[in-house]
């Protein structure tokens, strides 16, 4: 038998079952007899029986499939939470369809209108900030979604984070505690709630818990690129900046190169703590310290936050906080 058109019928009619006992094995539902069982996982054996998981979708009325969307998905720490995400999707059996919107408010609406046109189980979103288109979008729909590293000030839709404003207030005082009194921040655009609630709200927190003033010239909003970062060598030095706390890795690997191409010292005249831990902080010299974040854990707790939105299971918090931790390495003087 040709096993391209081998299907459910030629599984039932061999092992003398009907198709909804074959459906009921191949779906792992408890209540088919052992023995029957056994039969039919033998003839799906002997005959290689694939079930056509779009088929299955349509018999059950329920797909298997998340839609993810990313917004570039070329940035190491995105694409560290989507490991994450595709290994727990991976293990419950769902299909992913991963888009990438290019960190455009504009296609992040495109993206997600055709992946509710597919009808999606269900969503993770990745992306700097939640529009109120897409809020809206997301509000309408009935399909379940998940943020991931992605930040809802209302608290309206699931999400799993670190602390950013904690971990922001933390690393600043660091700096603070290593005789800096001029320090920047180095942010993508202050538009996203992530950037000015949570970490410039953390920044803050740690002058003014050291007695600092805040001075907004000490303040760098950019692109997340490395091109951007090492454009802003000048500006830093002329702001009076000894230290820098960026909120982007590669964003940092810019700043960092753009002082030693000019002369400047790291870390004897300037110290350096970056965010997101990914490999970028330990292939370069020196090496940077950073905000250890569990960017796989992150992804992999958001799909398993999603799975459960999905099959309606109690949820006791859908706002998690994940730890973070911090690791010293040569940006910093110890």
């Amino acid at each position: 038998m040709d096993k391209q058109t081998i299907t459910i019928y030629d599984v039932a009619r061999e092992a003398n079952v009907s198709m909804a006992t074959v459906s009921r094995v191949v779906n792992g539902n408890p209540n088919v007899k052992p023995a029957t069982r056994q039969r039919v996982l033998k003839v799906i054996e002997e005959l290689d029986y694939r079930p056509n998981a779009v088929a299955r979708g349509l018999a059950s009325k329920k797909t298997t499939t998340v839609g993810v969307i990313i917004p570039d998905v070329t940035n190491i720490y995105f694409s560290s939470l989507a490991r994450g995400i595709d290994d727990v999707a991976t293990m419950y059996k769902y299909n992913i369809i991963l888009a990438n919107s290019d960190e455009s408010g504009q296609k992040e609406v495109q993206v997600l209108n055709n992946l509710l046109a597919k009808q999606v189980d269900g969503l993770i979103y990745m992306g700097h900030t939640l529009s109120d288109e897409v809020r809206a979008k997301f509000s309408r729909s009935k399909t379940p979604v998940v943020l991931a590293g992605t930040i809802d000030p209302d608290a309206q839709v699931g999400s799993v984070n670190i602390d950013y404003r904690e971990a922001s207030k933390f690393v600043v005082d660091k700096l603070i505690k290593d005789g800096n009194q001029k320090i920047a921040f180095i942010s993508g655009s202050l538009s996203y709630p992530i950037n000015s609630q949570y970490r410039l709200q953390g920044y803050k927190d740690a002058l003014k818990a050291n007695q600092l003033p805040y001075d907004e010239s000490l303040v760098f909003e950019t692109d997340y690129s490395y091109k951007a970062g090492e454009a802003l060598w000048s500006q830093l030095t002329a702001a009076g900046a000894t230290a820098a706390y960026v909120i982007d890795d590669e964003l940092a690997v810019g700043v960092m190169n753009g002082m030693l191409d000019h002369g400047i010292k790291v870390p004897d005249e300037f110290q350096l703590i970056t965010s997101n831990n990914t490999i970028l902080t330990d292939i370069v010299r020196p090496k940077m310290t950073s905000i250890s974040q569990p960017l796989y854990d992150i992804g992999a707790v958001a799909m398993r936050l999603l799975t459960k939105m999905m099959n309606k299971e109690e949820i006791e918090e859908k706002t998690i906080l994940l730890p973070y931790d911090m690791v010293e390495r040569g940006s910093t003087k110890g």
